[in-house]
């Protein structure tokens, strides 16, 4: 591509500021025919090579492409170029032009397209990389006795692991003793740490909490869950098939056609040219303006400048798009799956209701509960206290505190004895929890997580924390509903939480409970059902779902290894980029059609003309000169449709669906799309 465009600048130059500002303007040895034949020759089959290669090979297969296209088109133009440098006499004075810079401009033009499309695939293997990059380094084992550190890949089935405070855990493996708290969000991208104890089973790469735990490895190297996780994300990158092009479905029968109308129009005027006109002449020349008028440069633009303009947008709209095809399949989507933790919800629990007893006032408790779990690094504390300074409260300092490992906390606060955490924790101290468990359970089939609360050895309460859905999740899902897309929400949580989540943002469809390892197959179920399926998330585990989808959609708040694995990423971490990439993909696909039709209706009124068809009547001849005007003038009704797209801008999300009303109800029709 860089030899194309240093060999051609100096000919297009030429040849612009010719016909611009005339002759004075230019060196005569800058429009010297032979100079101009040395510099695009190099281009012709140097920088032309990739193209002609393929072209010629699926021309010989009888076959018809884009590369045939862009290879008929330069051949036609350089060979008749060629003959008016090498042999002019044997032309007409008025037909001896050339198109040198035709075919340096189409050639560089469309491997510049090519560079820039794979320069953006080629960083899908950053997934694979960044998957790697999670695994624990070295483990900490008991051989013989003794305790040693080694490298990761040296562990067998059957050791004994040691794993300290804030330690990766190496392998996927059995607890043999200790407790602690397994942040796992890394691989099933749910924020609660899980406790885990006595026969319990970690996974390698999660990262251990405040407790040391002794586990024995039960999958090593390439049979844990990590492993397996990368090698879906292998297979799925490998098995997506290319999206075929429009342009190459019109090339299929537009190059043949062509090349009939070509070869018709020579035998046509050999044989029956009329006097005094050469018969040879007239049919060369009628010939060649039928290849050059049908050259595929407008044709070859007109994919690739939408696709330019319609990723720069998305670019200013916060959606990076990594590749055309994804951009061209997302118009396509029928069914959008949503992944529940850091997709629809915020990924981060929250004090959602604080529900005093009767004779306890709601802000005396939450102070208490705050002071109490201060000390605490449980996410679940961290969220209460984090929801009482958000209310504006202070608290003392507590002191007495004591952890009770999965159950919860005790602490004294103020000289008042103060339990915070399960049922298990209250009954331990025999508190009855019985007037405090309707209300719990109605806080659990919201989706909630309750915590009880007893002060000096009475019930006080209860609180709830969930992981809530983010502000504008329900607006965007009611714009997709509105576009016409089924949307589902996966989700390896339980399903009486996965529900109630999607209720708050009318999502019908939940498929709960979804280990890691299933969802790129409840991906692969949805499209064995006939549909086109975009996948959004945020997490590793999501990762493998994302490349089985037809388009993968990351969260750009999310992991790397989710937005390595995209084909979309949405920077802002907000739904509503989903809503507005589908709908640029749309005006796209809609610029790339009427951009087609300004291509070949040139064509369609130009090659008739070239060929002759006005001759005969009114002795109208359509020469090369003017043919490359006609194509000149395609490629410029392209560039300028082009750009319309430009004027394409992001629209507000409509108001959320009612609960119980279906999209495309008369009461919530969208408004008027914006013509772009």
């Amino acid at each position: 591509m860089a030899v194309g465009a240093v060999l051609t600048l100096p000919v297009l130059f030429a040849v612009m500021a010719h016909e611009l500002f005339g002759a004075d303007w230019v060196p005569d040895w800058l429009l010297n025919h032979w100079l101009q034949l040395a510099l695009i020759t190099p281009v012709m089959l140097y920088t032309g090579w990739p193209i002609h290669s393929t072209g010629w090979l699926t021309l010989r297969h009888r076959g018809a492409d884009m590369n045939s296209l862009i290879t008929l088109g330069t051949t036609a133009a350089y060979a008749y170029s060629l003959l008016v440098t090498v042999a002019p006499a044997l032309l007409p004075s008025e037909v001896r032009e050339v198109y040198f810079e035709a075919v340096g401009v189409i050639l560089t033009l469309i491997l510049l397209g090519r560079l820039l499309e794979a320069r953006a695939k080629a960083g899908t293997g950053e997934a694979i990389r960044a998957l790697l990059g999670l695994r624990a380094r070295t483990a900490r084992v008991f051989r013989d006795g003794t305790e040693r550190e080694i490298p990761v890949d040296e562990v067998l089935v059957g050791d004994e692991v040691v794993i300290r405070p804030g330690e990766k855990i190496p392998v996927d493996a059995e607890v043999l003793s200790g407790s602690s708290a397994v942040d796992e969000s890394m691989v099933t991208g749910e924020p609660m740490p899980v406790t885990k104890r006595d026969g319990d089973t970690v996974i390698g790469a999660t990262v251990n909490g405040t407790g040391s735990i002794r586990v024995r490895a039960g999958k090593v190297g390439a049979d844990t869950v990590l492993a397996q996780i990368i090698r879906m994300v292998q297979q799925a990158q490998a098995s997506k098939a290319p999206v075929q092009r429009l342009a190459d479905a019109v090339s299929a029968y537009f190059v043949p056609a062509v090349i009939a109308i070509a070869v018709a129009t020579f035998a046509v005027w050999f044989t029956v040219g009329p006097a005094p006109a050469p018969a040879l002449t007239l049919a060369l020349v009628s010939a060649v303006a039928v290849l050059i008028i049908a050259c595929p440069c407008a044709l070859g633009l007109a994919t690739p400048l939408s696709v330019m303009v319609g990723t720069g947008k998305g670019a200013q709209a916060g959606i990076l798009i990594r590749s055309a095809e994804a951009l061209e399949t997302a118009h396509k989507l029928d069914t959008v799956v949503l992944d529940k933790t850091g997709t629809v919800t915020a990924g981060k629990p929250v004090l959602t209701d604080v529900q005093a007893s009767e004779g306890v006032d709601e802000s005396d408790l939450l102070r208490l509960v705050a002071s109490a779990e201060e000390a605490s690094e449980h996410p679940l504390a961290q969220a209460i206290t984090a929801g009482a300074r958000h209310r504006g409260l202070t608290w003392p300092t507590a002191t007495g505190f004591d952890s009770v490992t999965g159950k919860g906390v005790q602490a004294t606060v103020d000289g008042r004895a103060v339990l915070v955490g399960t049922a298990r924790l209250l009954g331990d101290v025999d508190i009855d929890t019985s007037a405090l468990t309707p209300l719990a359970a109605r806080l659990a089939s919201d989706g909630k997580t309750p915590v009880l609360a007893a002060v000096d050895g009475r019930p006080a309460g209860v609180l709830a924390v969930a992981d809530t859905a983010k502000d504008d999740s329900a607006a965007a899902i009611a714009a997709l509903q509105r576009l016409g897309l089924e949307v589902v929400i996966i989700t390896g949580d339980n399903a009486r939480t996965a529900a109630a989540i999607a209720a708050q943002v009318g999502v019908g469809r939940v498929l709960a409970e979804v280990l890691p390892e299933h969802k790129a197959e409840e991906i692969r179920r949805l499209q064995w059902e006939g549909r086109t399926v975009g996948m959004v998330g945020d997490g590793i585990n999501d990762a493998p779902a994302l490349a089985a989808a037809d388009v993968g959609l990351a969260i750009g708040t999310g992991t790397d290894v989710a937005i390595e694995a995209a084909d979309i990423t949405l920077i802002s971490g907000s739904l509503s980029g989903v809503v507005t990439a589908i709908r640029l993909s749309r005006a796209t696909m809609r610029n790339i059609r009427q951009n087609l039709f300004f291509a070949l209706i040139y064509n369609a009124v130009g090659v008739p003309v070239a060929a002759g068809a006005l001759y005969p009547l009114w002795g109208i001849h359509l020469s090369p000169i003017l043919a490359a005007v006609a194509m000149a003038l395609s490629s410029l009704s392209v560039v300028t449709n082009a750009s319309r797209l430009r004027r394409w801008h992001t629209t507000p999300l409509p108001s959320a669906l009612k609960p119980g009303v279906r999209p495309g109800d008369a009461s919530h029709q969208a408004a008027p799309p914006s013509p772009w």
